[in-house]
């Protein structure tokens, strides 16, 4: 069997060894990728580039002569000593040679770079972050993502070799066949060298006969023979996944400042990447809100400049008619993902605390609340900054056990970190300011 690899090779290189470089320093490579988002644009979310690791971590073991025991040799080129001659020491203690010159502090450390893929930064960014408790209730038929056992085959990769079925095999048709057993041969021998001992030679002949005839029996009939080799099938075959949808809710009213929506925006971003590449069956339902709510599309929710009063109630009413319309909680897993700055109109906060409490957190696996704030927003010194409307109300919420996390964001910077606490495996529910 000859197997022959037809990827094409990236840009010229060894796509074997580069794969191999990647899973051996996986970890660096990932701390890498971490770093470097926090320098790029959403727009380069989706794109490759280049990170740099330290290049003590890219190292391979290598073997190589031994330099033990004593040499005499001189090199070529060589014309001041001859063999057995005795090298002074350099005067001053120092070498020979030259260098650059080295680092004032004594520290520093070189650095390997090198491109990745759109896919392999992804891969790499993404690959630790989940969708918390996606087990749930009706399972729906996917794309076929897996195979299953499906039986034997007399022909396949010897990699899928069935050991035991084809032993088994072998062992019914020796068995069908009367092969000779070992044992059986020895006793025959055993008998005839007994009679040639007590001058039974007509016996001791028949016996060497019948020995013959049974070893040629056992050339005829092989141990193994090709058609008792099987070999285990695979078939594909679709695999069942659970239905989930994520609710993205956006604040656009008047308070929200452009800073803040552009903060709020490049969470959503971050979450419609990870959803689209980790998930192929994860619903998502876009909803803008000001003094009232609608489901919009991915092109309006993202560049839409709408804006007016804040009545949050709004959102949860009309997430509440898109599950009651399309997405049943008993048959989905059902997400949602809420960024505002806090404010809400007074007399809406009751009617917000009730339909959170008793329709919208008890649907939900998860509720994730994203506060934005001004970039500086702390205060004066010795000034304790007041928790909005929202925030008391939703830690209210989350201390009665309901599944929601909540997290504060006031620079650019930090959507990336507080997007992976939301979203990491094994996600907890506690707030963070």
């Amino acid at each position: 069997m000859h197997i022959v690899d037809r990827r094409r090779n990236p840009g010229g290189k060894s796509l074997a060894n580069r794969q191999r470089f990647l899973r051996r320093a996986k970890e660096q490579i990932q701390d890498a990728v971490r770093d470097s988002v926090t320098g790029r644009g959403m727009k380069d979310m989706e794109r490759g580039g280049e990170v740099s690791i330290p290049a003590s971590g890219v190292k391979e073991p290598a073997l190589r002569r031994a330099a033990g025991g004593n040499r005499e040799h001189v090199l070529p080129g060589n014309k001041d000593f001859a063999e057995g001659d005795r090298i002074p020491r350099p005067r001053g203690g120092g070498g020979g040679g030259s260098g650059q010159e080295g680092s004032d502090t004594g520290s520093g450390e070189d650095e390997f770079r090198f491109a990745l893929t759109q896919e392999e930064f992804l891969d790499l960014f993404l690959e630790d972050l989940e969708l918390p408790d996606l087990a749930k209730k009706r399972m729906v038929v996917g794309e076929a993502a897996g195979f299953r056992r499906a039986g034997f085959s007399s022909t396949g990769s010897p990699a899928n070799l069935a050991l035991g079925r084809t032993m088994r095999n072998a062992l019914s048709r020796r068995i069908a066949l009367k092969r000779p057993k070992p044992e059986a041969l020895e006793a025959l021998e055993d008998q005839a060298r007994a009679a040639e001992e007590a001058g039974a030679l007509e016996r001791a002949e028949a016996l060497r006969s019948e020995i013959a005839r049974l070893k040629h029996r056992v050339l005829r009939i092989p141990y193994i023979d090709p058609l008792d080799v099987r070999y285990r099938q695979f078939a594909p075959a679709p695999r069942p996944i659970a239905q989930a949808v994520m609710f993205c809710l956006m604040d656009v009213s008047g308070s929200m400042t452009e800073g803040m929506k552009d903060l709020a925006k490049r969470f959503y971003l971050l979450l419609y990447v990870f959803l689209k590449r980790r998930y192929k069956h994860v619903e998502v339902v876009f909803i803008r809100h000001t003094h009232e709510a609608k489901e919009v599309d991915e092109e309006t929710f993202f560049r839409s400049p709408e804006t007016g009063g804040t009545v949050v109630s709004t959102a949860l009413e009309e997430m509440r008619r898109v599950l009651a319309a399309r997405f049943s909680p008993d048959d989905w897993n059902i997400y949602a993902a809420q960024a505002s700055d806090g404010d809400n109109t007074a007399s809406d906060n009751d009617k917000t605390a009730g339909l959170l409490a008793t329709e919208i957190l008890p649907a939900c696996q998860y509720y994730a609340y994203l506060e934005v704030g001004r970039e500086g927003d702390h205060g004066p010194i010795g000034f304790i900054p007041r928790e909005t409307d929202l925030w008391r109300l939703y830690t209210a919420l989350r201390a009665d056990g309901l599944p929601i996390a909540m997290r504060k964001v006031r620079h650019r910077k930090d959507i990336y970190p507080v997007f992976r606490e939301l979203f990491r495996k094994g996600a907890t529910t506690e707030a963070s300011p």
